[in-house]
């Protein structure tokens, strides 16, 4: 296998323009598609002034749409969701071939194996415009997951298709969204299936104080011996929530869990560092304690997880196997009956 060149990703710090206020898809789509219009145009300046060897580019978590806010879900499914294929992926499809970059980012999307539901997706689309890695967020508070109908979820895609790496020309790319950058779990299911890079599209709460997820990306690049290339919104206009609440600290890891580069608050591209999958690659097969991807006992945790049941599965199936559609205030009352289950288990 030959190492792909060095080359630079760049997680693009961007505004979020919220669609929540918009009364129906005849003002949110305009207001997508102008969206991806305004980051086609911060990647063609960002990448005249960092180099041509900008090959990847990551995008904030929901940057086209902010995250629903109690709407019901047939109401998100209409003016927020994105169609596989559709429009909008189009469009984007189209940015990655007009700047040669790879482009990940995250958005909701439906899936025609679930109707009424949508899933938050994390993807990257090539420089030849096509989509060619899919990942939907499996732990989410507020929103469907797969882990919801997991049984059909995985009979339509498998596991591979549950946590997907793409073998790609400027390495294994692997996706993590947002929150779940806490779950080492999940970035150690996709090292396993040999991700070397993570993009990480995300909005969150960033400061000058050590926070959870910062804490979290360094540690899931010493754990997995990866990169994360990690996007934060330069803040959300046109919700109540004051808009710098999540900006800042867009940035580039290395395997080794040091910070390359980091960006400051409002848009910017200042998050961007050489990526050096070759490096990674020797790294990874050099011995030594450092080495903590080959150390781990698999089968251990495996035992020690085995019979421990927290989240359920298949929440959002009938009793005959049909697709529940939920209501706003299922998560909630879910996420109660999970606390009080591990409450009257002794666990907390």
């Amino acid at each position: 296998m030959s190492d792909p060149s060095p080359y630079i990703a760049l997680a693009l710090q961007t505004t979020c323009f919220a669609v929540n206020g918009d009364a129906d898809a005849r003002a949110s789509r305009p207001r997508m598609a102008e969206t991806i219009r305004r980051i086609g145009g911060q990647i063609a300046a960002s990448k005249r002034f960092i180099g041509p060897d900008v090959r990847l580019v990551v995008l904030p978590e929901y940057f086209l749409t902010g995250f629903p806010m109690g709407e019901p879900t047939a109401v998100w499914v209409a003016k927020a969701c994105l169609e596989p294929g559709g429009a909008e992926y189009r469009a984007l499809g189209e940015v990655a071939r007009a700047h040669d970059v790879f482009l990940a980012g995250n958005a909701y999307e439906t899936d025609e194996h679930f109707p009424g539901l949508y899933f938050q997706c994390s993807f990257v689309i090539a420089p030849a415009g096509d989509v060619v890695l899919r990942y939907r967020r499996l732990v989410t508070l507020f929103g469907p997951s797969p882990y919801d109908v997991w049984d059909h979820y995985i009979a339509h895609y498998g596991l591979d298709g549950v946590f997907p790496v793409a073998d790609t020309e400027i390495g294994r790319l692997a996706a993590i969204a947002s929150e779940e950058i806490l779950y080492p779990e999940i970035a150690r299911a996709h090292a396993v299936r040999g991700a070397e890079v993570f993009v990480h599209s995300s909005s969150e709460i960033a400061a000058a104080l050590p926070t959870p997820k910062n804490i979290a990306k360094q540690a899931r690049a010493i754990e997995n011996l990866a990169y994360i290339v990690s996007a934060n919104s330069a803040g959300i206009e046109g919700i109540a929530i004051p808009k710098a609440s999540t900006d800042a600290s867009s940035k580039v890891i290395d395997f080794r869990g040091l910070v390359l580069a980091e960006a400051g608050y409002g848009e910017s591209m200042a998050g961007y560092a050489e990526i050096d999958v070759g490096d990674l690659r020797r790294y990874r097969r050099r011995p030594g304690m450092p080495n903590i991807l080959s150390r781990q006992p698999m089968h251990l945790w495996s035992q020690a997880y085995a019979g421990v049941d927290i989240q359920p599965r298949n929440t959002l199936l009938d009793g005959s196997g049909g697709v529940t559609v939920p209501t706003p205030a299922f998560y909630a009352q879910r996420q109660r009956a999970v606390i009080d289950k591990l409450a009257d288990a002794g666990v907390i």
